[in-house]
């Protein structure tokens, strides 16, 4: 290939799914976006895209060549940046995904201060509760909660988000402060459940024991699918809630939400840094993932286990 726009042009339409999308992003004109990505399918020999009037999808052929496509313009922004000075603005593009919780309470906020010290960085932050796909949704890099059970990707230990028990006043002015797990009961203690898919069962209220973590099936009126939800329910009364420390503490902190049985905590959640290739890493990329790591790093305990990506 001649050069690199045209890999440039295709992630783009690939990621966005559309060509309009993509050349507004990179400022060309749509036509020209359409022929680039034609001549490069002629070159290749394969059709890398379907096309409708609604969407455009990689085509299996297309998958394989955007995943190596990323690797290449990847290494370019490495060799570009090698003889750089420690401490050069960074540059770019960056999509990254993490859970809405995280999101809210902590990145954004954090985000300014990152955004003045380089004023060149462009970050698309998608903040979801579902697993998104790295490389068929086109993230750099994603904050995943939980167990990563693909082994096609790269998964980089952050540490055990703490968990917490909380309730809001009003709630607690009517059913009284907890102070054991026989008093959950004794006082007729409801909790708001939390589900993936809605029907599903809830896992009930977790603690834990000498023999490790148990689950205590408490009454509840509420079932929501969604984190925000979640946490929203509490603040209104609707029950016990039990979740993570750095999305919760600004609510305690304004005495919306109280923290009852401090000693009895669920368990942290692992979490994790998911990239689709351990190699050619952006130096942008690489970047804002140690950012990332710092900035979580009062509301997480250390990783068990230590990686190189």
């Amino acid at each position: 290939m001649k050069n690199l726009d045209a890999l440039i042009i295709f992630a783009r339409v690939a990621e966005m799914k559309s060509f309009t999308q993509a050349a507004e992003s990179l400022g060309i004109q749509k036509g020209r976006a359409s022929v680039v990505v034609r001549e490069l399918e002629q070159e290749v020999g394969a059709t890398l895209l379907h096309r409708t009037t609604r969407t455009v999808q990689l085509t299996e052929d297309g998958r394989t060549f955007y995943s190596r496509a990323r690797d290449l313009l990847s290494e370019a922004e490495e060799l570009k940046s090698m003889f750089s000075l420690e401490g050069t603005s960074l540059r770019g593009r960056i999509r990254v995904d993490m859970p809405t919780v995280l999101t809210q309470s902590v990145v954004i906020p954090a985000l300014p201060q990152l955004m003045e010290a380089h004023p060149d960085l462009e970050i698309e932050l998608s903040s979801t509760d579902r697993r998104v796909d790295p490389v068929q949704e086109g993230f750099d890099c994603v904050v995943r909660l939980g167990p990563v059970v693909d082994e096609t990707l790269i998964a980089r230990p952050l540490g055990h988000l703490r968990m917490i028990n909380a309730a809001s006043p009003r709630y607690l002015e009517r059913f009284g402060v907890p102070q054991s797990l026989d008093d959950l009961l004794k006082q007729q203690h409801r909790m708001v459940h939390y589900v993936r898919n809605l029907g599903s069962k809830p896992d009930g209220w977790s603690y834990p024991t000498s023999a490790g973590y148990k689950s205590l099936i408490l009454p509840g009126a509420v079932k929501v699918n969604s984190v925000p939800d979640y946490h929203e329910a509490g603040l209104a009364g609707l029950g016990l809630i039990q979740g993570g420390y750095s999305s919760l503490l600004p609510h305690i902190k304004r005495g919306a939400l109280v923290e009852v049985l401090p000693d009895l905590r669920p368990e942290p959640l692992a979490a994790f840094f998911v990239v689709a290739h351990r190699r050619n890493l952006s130096q942008r990329v690489r970047a804002f993932m140690h950012w990332t790591e710092d900035i979580l790093k009062p509301y997480f305990d250390s990783p068990q286990a230590s990686s190189s990506v």
